[in-house]
């Protein structure tokens, strides 16, 4: 195996920070790790944050740094010849945050515990938008909010990467789900189960919601009154949940004054839950939404794209043909 491989990185962090594409020292697998040969990887807002110096730059060691999460490949190494993956299996997964798995290149070495086998309906492109933004939902929907049959769910930017798998696995263990999207959306967002669209470039959610037992807010942005807005709407008891945290330590305060609760959620990568998320993909009760893929050189419009915040489903950066 070649020492070095093509990855996509950045020489710095911060406002003057640029992706490039150049050759930097092949991966070491050590540990438990497996070495996957990289065919595409998901783009995710914390990878944008990171390159701006914000999500996990505290994280990087040195430069030039290769960023990205996630990722779906083919098993190149395994750490002992009786695990449960092998050498040319397919996978995906996500490295553990908040390490740098840095899967903006040709090969990745993560934990044992971040990969699991690829769901077998899917190619690798749409299995690589899963990991992040699907464990995402999952915590915040299932682990945390604990969707059931006749929960009230509102659901704040359901039409993004987060957003469109946690409508779906809200809606797939019964909840009554009311999403906010634009009217764009709406047609998308009641394709993947909500009940109820809200276009908020028209209408102020709190104003039609109705009362609701959860809300997961996947703005989460300190500068936004979304989270605080959101309080209006719960019932006595109810919870909001944020994605990301940066909001709900500033919302506890209020939250309680209100008689409700408010926490946040932060992903972990997990390869058991992606087991089960695999079977919903492949028995046709969670689809995944692919709004656009790039080559990997062309990573910097991608960031550019997903910053603009208008990105229904997810971004792929392709970094090799799909293998026969």
């Amino acid at each position: 195996m070649s020492q070095t491989m093509r990855a996509l990185v950045i020489d710095q962090t911060g406002e003057g920070s640029a992706l490039r594409m150049t050759e930097v020292p092949a991966p070491l697998r050590v540990s438990d790790e497996v070495l996957v040969r990289v065919v595409a990887a998901g783009v995710n807002p914390i990878d944008l944050k990171t390159r701006m110096g914000r999500g996990v730059a505290a994280a990087i060691p040195s430069f030039p740094a290769v960023l990205g999460q996630d990722f779906a490949g083919i098993v190149e190494q395994v750490p002992y010849a009786a695990h449960p993956l092998h050498v040319g299996d397919r996978v995906y997964g996500m490295g553990r945050v908040p390490r740098l798995s840095g899967s903006y290149a040709e090969l990745v070495s993560v934990s044992s515990l971040s990969v699991a086998p690829m769901p077998k309906t899917l190619g690798f492109a749409a299995a690589a938008a899963i990991p992040c933004a699907a464990l995402t939902a999952w915590g915040a929907v299932v682990d945390v909010a604990r969707a059931h049959d006749g929960q009230r769910m509102l659901i704040h930017a359901g039409a993004g990467g987060v957003g469109h798998f946690a409508v779906q696995f809200a809606s797939y263990f019964g909840a009554t789900v009311t999403v906010t999207g634009s009217a764009r959306n709406a047609e998308f967002l009641r394709s993947l189960g909500a009940h109820e669209v809200i276009d908020y470039t028209n209408e102020r959610f709190e104003r039609v919601a109705g009362e609701q037992d959860v809300v997961i807010d996947l703005i989460g942005n300190v500068a936004d009154d979304t989270g605080s807005r959101s309080l209006e709407v719960l019932r006595a008891g109810g919870l909001i949940v944020t994605v990301p945290t940066g909001s709900w330590p500033t919302m506890a305060e209020e939250a309680a004054a209100r008689g409700v609760r408010a926490t946040g959620y932060s992903v972990a990568p997990d390869a058991r839950t992606l087991s089960v998320i695999n079977r919903l993909v492949d028995d046709g009760a969670i689809r995944v939404h692919v709004e656009r893929e790039f080559p990997l050189a062309e990573g910097a419009s991608a960031h550019e794209l997903l910053a603009d915040g208008h990105v229904r489903g997810k971004l792929v950066l392709r970094v090799i043909p799909d293998p026969a």
